[in-house]
């Protein structure tokens, strides 16, 4: 039997190592990605002043436990969820499976929990007959689609366990498209979710489109804004990558 060539060995040797820490570091990005923290981006103003277009964040898997859509491919005859620390709370933002087409992730906010019975009317939110507090706040500026700036009202908004959140409601009340809703019983096991913008946002007041969102649906929760750009940045300007970024927003806090 030939011996083989130490030398070509020895050459092969760097080849097997690198492949090796590729491998490993693609296994530990799986394992972190599945089981601590998904990077998310933000595409749309939903949730416009919370999360603004551009914004990349980090949703913590663990928070809930996992479900089949805590993991990137899925896994069928999963169902429910397991290793749950916390259940989720209103007030929370959410990223979720769209029930209506799991393929696609919406990030929300949690307004109303199983067996709760929500509505709008004139633009104000009711929880189980109560309506929610608001309170103005500054007008912030919005862009429209052509870029010119508009002013928007804003509110902070009192949930009924005391948390205040800020939201934008761009049309007075009884003109935004769902201003004026049915009463909405949360079935158990799901969760009704609602953009921080309320009137340029799809969410569970559109039940063909959304509608209640089931408790395994839910990916995780936001937690942390690591890194902002606003979309002004062009290749024929490089230095306008760096006037970009909101640096403000680097590593700021969801609420």
């Amino acid at each position: 039997m030939s011996k083989k060539d130490p030398e070509k060995q020895q050459e092969r040797k760097p080849w097997d190592d690198n492949i090796r820490t590729v491998l490993v570091a693609f296994v530990l990005a799986l394992v972190f990605r599945s089981f601590a923290f998904e990077p998310f981006h933000i595409p749309s103003g939903s949730m416009k002043n919370t999360l603004l277009i551009g914004d990349y964040l980090f949703v913590s898997k663990f928070s809930y436990g996992y479900s089949r859509f805590s993991f990137p491919l899925g896994l069928p005859n999963f169902e429910g969820r397991v290793m749950e620390f916390e259940k989720p709370k209103r007030g929370d933002v959410v990223v979720f499976r769209v029930p209506t087409n799991t393929r696609v992730d919406f990030i929300k906010r949690i307004m109303g929990l199983p067996g709760d019975k929500i509505q709008v009317k004139e633009g104000i939110v009711y929880i189980n007959g109560n309506a929610l507090k608001r309170d103005p706040l500054p007008d912030e500026t919005d862009y429209t689609d052509n870029h010119s700036a508009k002013s928007v009202p804003a509110y902070a908004e009192t949930l009924p366990e005391g948390k205040v959140i800020h939201i934008l409601k761009e049309y007075n009340k009884g003109d935004g498209p769902a201003d004026d809703t049915q009463v909405y019983e949360v079935p158990p096991g799901h969760y009704f979710m609602m953009g921080d913008n309320r009137d340029n946002s799809r969410d569970s007041r559109y039940l063909s489109e959304v509608g209640f969102v089931p408790e395994q649906n839910i990916v995780g929760r936001a937690s942390l804004i690591f890194f902002s750009i606003d979309g002004t940045a062009s290749f024929d300007n490089p230095a306008s990558w760096f006037t970009a970024l909101r640096v403000n927003r680097f590593f700021k806090l969801i609420e």
